[in-house]
């Protein structure tokens, strides 16, 4: 009996989905000016950006990274209990505790690594693991590394949630969300489902990795508004409107203790380079003092939701700085997206199967760094691609 090829059933699964015009590719920034990029030796205006407070460039960040890397040099050159953990990373952690209202925290090198270490750490087979049906890949992944019973439910509904609960009452469970929802930008009921975690006796757990420096009290995010007791495991991520790379999970000690014995992500992985903690430090002071920037940035957002309505173009209800314009079919989202490129806007298509299939869309982002004249220029740009792609398609 042959084998299969596994190389030629990649190729084939690649073929096709280039027939169903889905291929993913990647777009080289040749030049970043704050929200202008350079693609293609065109100069485009970014909108897909998740540097929400436009702090990646920001003079703080770079001067203290700088200054960290000539002191520490690029790399920590290990794992952190093989040596790789700094000064900088422990001043890191202590800071987000301090910031998100918790006991302890715990670096991990991606939001991806972290939710896969917390998850598997947490679960065995016999357990529940419940989750929003629109909740991050890395989320969902992690349930499915863990062996644990898998259960989703509707999105952003309590209700569902507990009946999903409910239906393995004697296992342990753990109730997963993401805080701010990636690709429609709309915000999980969190109270309701802290409060429905206590009476189902579940562990909570929050991906806030869209909310940190965003919403909340000083920027905190939405996870941070919830008592550690409530909200017992929160993640988060740097590399968004913080502007740096990397990410934590914050909790309770016997939390973190776990997660540090435990948490494969975490044990077997180079820690993040000292010099970008540094720079993630910065960025938390920024984020956490500066509130006329989530102001400009809130601005902003109800500019593009305001002139969306006056131009008739239809958005999800979203509050946060993502704002998708849901077109439904692959090609239609695609010719926006094009037509939005030729105009001079980095806006792409976000199609099957990163979101369900009739459910496209140009997922716009909004920065602090946005002026109201960007906003508007996009809007009019908009207001001029959407029926020319619905009409194309």
């Amino acid at each position: 009996m042959s084998r299969p090829d596994i190389l030629a059933r990649l190729a084939a699964a690649h073929a096709h989905r280039a027939r169903e015009d889905l291929l993913r590719r990647v777009r080289t920034i040749e030049r970043v000016d704050g929200c202008r990029i350079v693609i293609d030796g065109k100069a485009l205006l970014n909108f897909a950006s998740n540097d929400y407070l436009g702090l990646a460039q920001h003079p703080a960040l770079r001067d203290a990274l700088t200054k960290a890397a000539a002191h520490w040099g690029v790399g920590a050159t290990a794992a952190h209990l093989l040596g790789g953990h700094r000064q900088e990373h422990a001043a890191l952690e202590e800071k987000l505790a301090r910031w998100t209202g918790r006991e302890r925290a715990l670096l991990f090198s991606t939001g991806y690594m972290a939710n896969l270490g917390v998850l598997t750490a947490l679960l065995r087979e016999d357990d529940l693991c419940v989750q929003d049906k629109l909740n991050h890949a890395s989320l969902i992944d992690g349930a499915r590394a863990s062996g644990a019973q898998f259960k989703r439910y509707r999105h952003a509904d309590a209700a569902s949630a507990q009946q999903q609960l409910q239906s393995l009452p004697a296992a342990g469970a753990l109730l997963a969300t993401d805080g701010v929802f990636s690709m429609d930008g709309d915000v999980a009921p969190l109270a309701e489902l802290a409060a429905l975690c206590k009476t189902q006796h579940a562990t909570l757990m929050i991906d806030d990795a869209h909310g940190i420096g965003v919403l909340g009290a000083d920027g905190a995010g939405c996870g941070a508004a919830l008592p550690q007791e409530d909200a017992p495991v929160l993640m988060a991520t740097l590399g968004k409107a913080l502007g740096v790379a990397g990410a934590f999970v914050a909790g309770s000690a016997r939390l973190i203790d776990g997660l540090v014995q435990f948490a494969r992500s975490y044990v077997y992985t180079t820690a993040l380079p000292p010099a970008l903690a540094t720079a993630a430090n910065a960025a938390i002071d920024i984020a956490r003092d500066d509130d006329e920037r989530r102001a400009r940035l809130q601005q902003r957002i109800a500019q593009f939701r305001d002139g969306a309505a006056a131009c008739g173009i239809a958005l999800l209800p979203s509050p946060s700085a993502i704002q998708p314009v849901l077109i439904g079919t692959s090609d239609a989202a695609l010719s926006a997206s094009r037509y939005l490129e030729t105009a001079g806007f980095y806006v792409p298509a976000i199609r099957a199967p990163t979101v369900p299939a009739g459910s496209a869309r140009l997922r716009v982002t909004l920065s602090a760094a946005h002026t109201e004249g960007d906003v508007a220029r996009l809007l009019d740009a908009l207001a001029l691609a959407l029926p020319r792609a619905r009409g194309a398609a």
